[in-house]
């Protein structure tokens, strides 16, 4: 696989990710959930660098909010996505974008801002964390603030595959060298981070502050015959994860977890 290859596949996937945000019942209450997380950070008019903004939804919500927000991502496909919304909903100023690697955050033509935010696995997509977060002193503002959703290797509903003889799904999530995923017909190789890389990687300059798994409970959104055959089953889930989600241990594995840290560079 190559990095063309993983832009072109994101590239092709935009109008699909806007359409199952905007439809599937478990995007649509973890997005929502996030949201309401992120915002718990800032104040009125802050500003917010999104890595991996994909087609720009999560951007375009926080700017129609009144947040000031720059949005990267590599996929040219998706960057149009987010010129589309910027134009349609009259967000000039207030929604940004560029071209931009998360691995580049120096080079960013905005910042520092108040919270670096990536949403839905976009971490997912590197092996090197330190990498990103080497950048984060040149984005960030002391005292401001990372809300990151990653993918865990602990997932139960995949690890409960192997009762149905899909060993394969079932062990995916612990391949030290990362799995190969198809997006959009190419090819993207995604690596699981726990919370404990993720802090490790951040080093000593950020603090956690608040950590909640998505999907421990309720199937993640590729079980979409569960979801359509079980509503009031997953309604229920859902609300399961909303109660225990942010208790240990529970916080710690999922389909995603959000992480919450502050960025205190005196200590």
């Amino acid at each position: 696989m190559t990095a063309l290859e993983g832009q072109r596949g994101f590239s092709a996937m935009a109008a699909e990710y806007d359409a199952l945000s905007e439809s599937h019942p478990i995007v649509v209450w973890m997005r929502g959930r996030v949201r309401r997380l992120v915002e718990s950070r800032l104040t009125p008019g802050a500003s917010i660098l999104e890595i991996n903004a994909g087609s720009g939804l999560d951007a375009a919500h926080f700017a129609s909010r009144g947040y000031r927000v720059h949005a990267t991502d590599v996929a040219d496909g998706m960057l149009a996505a987010i010129a589309d919304k910027a134009a349609a909903l009259g967000l000039d100023g207030r929604l940004t974008f560029e071209k931009l690697s998360f691995d580049h955050l120096y080079e960013a033509q905005s910042g520092p801002c108040d919270l670096v935010f990536s949403n839905l696995g976009g971490l997912n997509c590197t092996d090197d964390l330190a990498a990103v977060a080497r950048g984060l002193p040149d984005v960030l503002r002391p005292g401001g603030s990372i809300v990151w959703v990653v993918m865990p290797p602990a997932c139960p509903w995949e690890m409960a595959q192997a009762l149905r003889g899909h060993f394969a799904t079932a062990k995916r999530r612990f391949a030290g060298h990362g799995t190969p995923a198809n997006v959009g017909g190419g090819r993207v190789r995604t690596w699981y981070h726990s919370p404990g890389k993720l802090m490790q990687a951040l080093g000593p300059q950020f603090r956690i502050e608040s950590l909640r798994s998505f999907c421990l409970f309720a199937p993640p959104s590729y079980f979409g015959g569960f979801v359509r055959r079980h509503p009031r089953v997953v309604d229920t889930l859902m609300r399961i994860d909303d109660t225990v989600g942010s208790f240990w241990p529970f916080n710690r594995c999922g389909d995603f977890y959000a992480l919450v840290a502050r960025y205190r560079p005196d200590g």
